[in-house]
Formats: C-alpha cells, sequence, structure tokens
C-alpha cells in the first residue's frame, strides 16, 4: 500500500587547520593479528566544530556539525572532508581487500550473465528486458505476434550508458512507456542519482530519437489513447515532491504543456496510473494516512482530471477498473481494508459502494487485481503472504498453496483482464525468485522462469524457518531465519545477521538472495525481525510502530535480537546488525539504546537527524512524514521525536564497530545526516572500534547503478563483519 544501502589504499591526508577546533593529531589504531599486534597509521578525519543554536519550545539543542549541508553539494571544504572519509575507510580496510574482491566475484558469478525477463504480451507485441555478459545494463525489447519473430530492440541501455562508464558514474532507465498503438516510446533517465528524470521520446517505426524532453520529471509517463498526447509529473526542484501533473502533446515544447493539478499540499505524493483496459487515467494522490485519486477519460485528454471519490484524513483507498465498474481497495470502516465496487458513474457516492470483500480484523487485504471472471487478493495473515481467487460467478474463493515454510508471493505482470491466467513472482528464503501462470480454473501453475543461480548452488543444503519472539510488552515479533545445514548447531556458537527496517508500513519479506549465500556459505544465520512499523501482522503492526509509539520498532528489534540469542540461534559476541534508510534510523537507535549487544552494526543512507530534519520543510520529503514521524512545531512530537532522534542522543559510551553509507546525491536521506552522525559519533564514543562512513560521490540512494556493481556495496558490508570475527577468505 506504500510507495514510500571499501576498498583501500593508505591515506596521509591531513585536513587543513581551518580554526582551533580542528583536531590535528593522527590516530594510532592497534589491530590483533594473530598473536602479534599490527599497528595501522591512518588519519582519522576529524570534523571541525561551529557550534549552531536551534530553539524549539523553549529548548536549545546546539548542533556541532550543522556546517557539513550544502544544498549545492559544491562547498570544498565539504566535498574534501567526505573525500577525507573516503580515504580513511580506504586506509582501514585495506587489509579485507582480497576479501572484498573474492565475495564480490562470488555475488557476480552466481548471477546469469545472458539472463532476460518472461515476455509480457501487450496487444501485438512481446515486451522483455534482457541482459548480455558482463553488460551492467539491461536492453529493453519486443517481439511482434510469436516469440520466434525477429526481435526489435527499444533501448539498450549499455549504449546509452557510456558517457557514464567511469567506476562510480550513475545511470539510470527510470522507465519506458509505449504509446497505446504500440510506435512511439517514451522512456525516462537519471545521470545523477538524485530520481530526477529527463524524458526522451523515440520513434518506433523509423527509430528516430525526438530532439524533444522533458525535464525535472518523476520519470514515469501516462499515454492518452490518441497516441500525441501523454501525462506526467514535474519535481518541485527544493522539496523534490512530486506535485505538478502536465499534459504534454508529441512535438510541443515543454514551456507550452499544460498544467492539470497542482498538489498544494507537502504531506502528499502524487502519481499517474492507467487502468489494464485503457479506458481511465488516474492521479493517485497519497499520504501516509490519506490516499485517493482523480480519473480521466483516456479518449478525452483534454478534459479535465475529475475525483473519484473526495480525499478524507485516515481514509485510504485505490482502484482498478473493470467494465462498468470501479473495484476499490479500501480501509472505509475497516482497519485492515475490504473490497468494494461501484457503478463509473457514481463513484463520488460512498453510499452506492458495494461490499465484494468483508473486513476480516486478523487478515491484512493488501493488494487485487482484476479479470472478467475473477478477482485476485493479495493477502497476509499471521506475517504470511497468500494469493486468493475469487470466482466471479459462483463467489467461492481458493488459496494458491506454496510449499516452502515461509516466502513471499505477489502480483506480477497482468496486463490484460481477458484471460484465466494471472502472472505471480514467488520467492522464499531457499528458493530464487520464481514466475508463474496459474491457472484460475484449474487451479494448476505453471513454472515459466526461475532465476538461475550460477554453480553448485542446492536449495535442500539451507533450512528457513519463521519464529515468534516475545517483545518486552508481551507482543510477538515474526522473525524469519535461513541458515545452510551443515554449518548451523543450535549452540550458540555461529555468527548472527539481524536486518530490519519497520516504518511507513513497509514489509520486508523473505525473499531469495543470492549474494546472501557468501554470508550463509560461511556459517553465518540470517534473520530478518518483523518488527512494529511494519504491516506484517496488519495494520494495526504499523501504527504500534509510528508517531507516539516509534520506540516500539527499536526496541522489537533489540528484543528479537536478545531471543535469538537466548535461543541459541547465535553466538553473542558474534551478532551483526544492518539496516537502511529509515532501518538506518533503526540501527542508530539501536546502538544509542543497548551497543553492547552488537559486534558490528552497517548503517545505509541513514535517516539519524530526525528532530531537525523534520523541522526543515525545505528538506526533500520532509513533509510528507509528519504522519510517520510527527511534526515538530507540535511540542509532544518534538520531545517524543527528541527522546530517540539517533544523532540527538548520542553520547560519551561505547559503541559497536560501525560501517557507514551514503551517496552524495540521495534524495531521500541528505548526505549531510550520516556525515554529521559519524562526525558526532567520532566525538563522543569512548570505545576503540572501527568507525569508518563510505561516500559514494556519484551516486544517490539506491548507490551506486548497474547489475553488478551493487555488490560492491554488499561485499564491503559483508567483509567489513567477516574481519571482526576472523575470516579471511
Amino acid at each position: 500500500m506504500y510507495k514510500k544501502a571499501a576498498v583501500v589504499a593508505l591515506s596521509m591526508l591531513v585536513l587543513a587547520c581551518q580554526s582551533k577546533a580542528i583536531r590535528e593529531d593522527v590516530n594510532i589504531t592497534a589491530k590483533n593479528e594473530g598473536d602479534g599486534v599490527q599497528k595501522v597509521l591512518a588519519t582519522e578525519p576529524v570534523a571541525k566544530k561551529i557550534p549552531h543554536t536551534l530553539v524549539s519550545h523553549g529548548d536549545t539543542r546546539t548542533d556541532n556539525y550543522y556546517w557539513m549541508r550544502d544544498d549545492t553539494r559544491s562547498d570544498p571544504q565539504i566535498i574534501q572532508h567526505l573525500e577525507a572519509e573516503n580515504s580513511y575507510i580506504d586506509s582501514q580496510l585495506r587489509h579485507t581487500e582480497s576479501l572484498q574482491a573474492s565475495l564480490f566475484d562470488e555475488m557476480t558469478n552466481r548471477m546469469k550473465k545472458d539472463d532476460a525477463s518472461v515476455p509480457v504480451k501487450y496487444k501485438d507485441y512481446y515486451y522483455y528486458r534482457r541482459f548480455e555478459g558482463d553488460k551492467e545494463y539491461p536492453i529493453y525489447a519486443r517481439k511482434k505476434g510469436a516469440l520466434d519473430t525477429a526481435e526489435e530492440i527499444l533501448l539498450d541501455g549499455n549504449a546509452m550508458a557510456e558517457s557514464h562508464s567511469q567506476e562510480d558514474g550513475y545511470f539510470a532507465i527510470g522507465g519506458h512507456f509505449v504509446s497505446t498503438n504500440q510506435n512511439i516510446l517514451a522512456y525516462s533517465l537519471d545521470t545523477v542519482g538524485r530520481r530526477i528524470y529527463t524524458i526522451a521520446f523515440k520513434d518506433l517505426t523509423t527509430g528516430k530519437v525526438y530532439e524533444e524532453r522533458l525535464e525535472g520529471t518523476t520519470g514515469s509517463v501516462v499515454w492518452a489513447n490518441d497516441n500525441e498526447t501523454l501525462f506526467y509529473i514535474r519535481r518541485h526542484p527544493e522539496t523534490l515532491l512530486g506535485y505538478q501533473v502536465y499534459r504534454h502533446i508529441l512535438g510541443t515544447r515543454q514551456d507550452k504543456d499544460v498544467l492539470m493539478y497542482e498538489e498544494t499540499d507537502g504531506s502528499f505524493y502524487t502519481w499517474l496510473e492507467k487502468s489494464k483496459d485503457d479506458s481511465t487515467i488516474m492521479i493517485v494522490h497519497s499520504s501516509t494516512i490519506t490516499q485517493g485519486a482523480s480519473i480521466l477519460d483516456a479518449n478525452t485528454p483534454k478534459a479535465d482530471f475529475k475525483k473519484f471519490a473526495d480525499l478524507e484524513p485516515n481514509h485510504e483507498y485505490m482502484v482498478a477498473k473493470l467494465d462498468d465498474w470501479f473495484y476499490i481497495l479500501t480501509n472505509w470502516q475497516a482497519k485492515n481494508f475490504r473490497l468494494m465496487k461501484v457503478k463509473q458513474d457514481q463513484t463520488s457516492n460512498k453510499s452506492a459502494w458495494r461490499e465484494v470483500i468483508a473486513h476480516n480484523d486478523k487478515v491484512f487485504l493488501q493488494d487485487f487485481d482484476v479479470f472478467n471472471k475473477h478477482i485476485v487478493l493479495n493477502e497476509k495473515e499471521k506475517g504470511q503472504n497468500r494469493i486468493r481467487i475469487l470466482n466471479l460467478a459462483d463467489k467461492r474463493s481458493h488459496v494458491i498453496t506454496f510449499n516452502d515454510p515461509v516466502y513471499v508471493v505477489a502480483l506480477d505482470n497482468n496486463i490484460s483482464v481477458d484471460t484465466n491466467l494471472v502472472r505471480i513472482n514467488y520467492s522464499s528464503l531457499t528458493t530464487p525468485v520464481s514466475i508463474y501462470d496459474y491457472d484460475m480454473n484449474s487451479r494448476t501453475k505453471t513454472l515459466l522462469k526461475q532465476d538461475e543461480v550460477v554453480g553448485d548452488f542446492d536449495p535442500s543444503q539451507y533450512t528457513s524457518e519463521r519464529i515468534f519472539v516475545a517483545a518486552r510488552d508481551g507482543k510477538h515479533v515474526p522473525v524469519s531465519i535461513v541458515y545452510r545445514n551443515e554449518y548451523f548447531k543450535k549452540d550458540g556458537t555461529n555468527p548472527l545477521y539481524i536486518y530490519g527496517y519497520g516504518s511507513y508500513g513497509s514489509n520486508v519479506e523473505p525473499y531469495f538472495s543470492g549474494s546472501r549465500l557468501s554470508l550463509l556459505d560461511r556459517g553465518f544465520v540470517f534473520a530478518i525481525a518483523h518488527i512494529r512499523g511494519s504491516q506484517t501482522l496488519g495494520r494495526q503492526w504499523y501504527e504500534d510502530g509510528k508517531l507516539q509509539n516509534k520506540r516500539n520498532t527499536f526496541t522489537d528489534f533489540i528484543d528479537a535480537t536478545k531471543v535469538l540469542v537466548a535461543e541459541k540461534y547465535g553466538a553473542k559476541d558474534k551478532i551483526f546488525a544492518a539496516g537502511g534508510s529509515a532501518g538506518g534510523l533503526l540501527m542508530g537507535a539501536v546502538i544509542n539504546m543497548a551497543p553492547q549487544l552488537y559486534q558490528g552494526v552497517a548503517a545505509h543512507v541513514p535517516f539519524v537527524d530526525v528532530v531537525t530534519t523534520m523541522s526543515d520543510p525545505s528538506i526533500p520529503l520532509t513533509t510528507n512524514e509528519y504522519d510517520e514521524w510527527g511534526n515538530p512545531a507540535d511540542k509532544v512530537s518534538y520531545d517524543y521525536m527528541l527522546s530517540y532522534s539517533p544523532y540527538d542522543n548520542v553520547t560519551e559510551q561505547s559503541y559497536p564497530n560501525l560501517l557507514v553509507t551514503t551517496g552524495l546525491h540521495d534524495s531521500q536521506v541528505q548526505y549531510f545526516e550520516p556525515a554529521k552522525w559519524v562526525a558526532k559519533l567520532r566525538e563522543l564514543k569512548t570505545d576503540d572500534n572501527v568507525l569508518v562512513f563510505k561516500v559514494n560521490m556519484e551516486a544517490g540512494h539506491g548507490g551506486a547503478s548497474g547489475r553488478f556493481r551493487r555488490n560492491k556495496n554488499r561485499a564491503l558490508e559483508y567483509a567489513f563483519f567477516m574481519d571482526l570475527i576472523g575470516i579471511k577468505e
């Protein structure tokens, strides 16, 4: 329901003294190596302190590192400091270079080099994506009529990325969108990592790329049915919110585009959709607690959008169209959501909505799809995903069954309504991603593709479990676990890696990861803590981990760690934790509250400066999040957020070994949050544990682009953890 992360060379770089606040000493770190002691000389970057006073509700905070914020990302002093951090991590982890390289090679070599997605038929073409050899980027292609006909390449990401082929250069195709007659392709590009896309166009009948461009967009396009009119969304240059919906006519200048809708409420996200029957274009308006849509007939693109139904606080709905009916997934008088329907000419009249699937307080209804003869529901009960099929003729339903004890299953690409086949995406902690076509009449599934793990991977050598652990307030938290059988002994000797997120109602599902095998094959137990703040146990599970209940997210993770140790899934001195973005906030809060539990922690693109960021609406995406974290303009919210904000609660104590990563161009969590956090940790922590900070100077929130290069960060993290317990290869 919600759309809402290193390498090594000795550096003797010493930051030039800019004030008396800069320390000029060089730290000497002693590291045990077998029976001897190896001394590694390196300069630990120590940021200067410039006190900056922040006052709210009569409370005064002093932020000594506020100066690290530079929205232009061009201040030489700041760039120098970030580059010094990169030099420092290089020096500190030089001895892990060989291990990092081995891990990277393992991860990369498990990936099938020549690979392709399952083709999706849209009208008279089959569309698919494929990869070639060692190339990083996808090739998008199609075939007309049948899969044995000639291939037509739509976009070759590798050729397009050549000008961005430097080691950490960023390139991404945001999306590609074919016109209704399938003759024109719109596609979007990001070469910075800021998620601000340029839309371009290609004539598929001639291969010509149009000169016109649409700048500053979210990267998404919806075509009207006249094949010359399209709709797109512009990003706000400061907040980065998609806030203006424009109508563009192919062949005209962008400054002639017509503004169709402008979102003036900074708490809302905006995106575009088109119904499966191509009849209706939708603007989706979505905040944390309110969601709805405006609709437009795709055959009359010059008309105005109209509200499907009024937006109401605490009411969320999403719609799909089938013939003359709209189906509505709604939480109106239904905390865990229910499915309703309404005639297309009565959408705004809620009294005309008819119930199709009733609310169930034990089952979370999280998604659905419509077909001529069936409705397909994606549900979650007791933390487990499932797909339920409802036959519209006899109103009987059944669930698609699988053999794994814990898994994730979701709806995949389903383009047509006139079919008895539903395409689903299945995975588990031991089963690679598998694409099935499921016959809703015969109740049989056909495996179309399972991701290949190159090498000697055998799923029977691994075991997955789902357990429930008791939190301190009596709630029971689901935890998904996987390990390699031959290396696991439930005696408290294995290293344990525990992952968490716990925000926005987003669920970390028990999916398969080929790169994770590098941990499991070295004896690690891998666990996902499905903590409050997610919707793993339904909508209430989310509400119990947000706003004034946010601390439950952190204590759930801590309590899950303690139980896993007590139950001997992991050795108490070999516990490692990781999380990214809001999961990075989780890591920051946890190490303030219970640092002794973890030997090592990785915090990727971490959202750690909660109060200061949420107090500044000019920082991208802040205003969307008031219903998630609270608005610090309210004293109650301010006090509560301040009680757990990782940056504000760094104190003089011992911390685990820490790896922190960010991207200079991060659009979701600005680089200066982790930069400030690392500086404050360096100032106050009382231990001699490792603290290193990796800044990708060319990327954003998602890290490096390219299917193989992404493995470098993962290899860095794994090597960092493994080195701490003496694993050298």
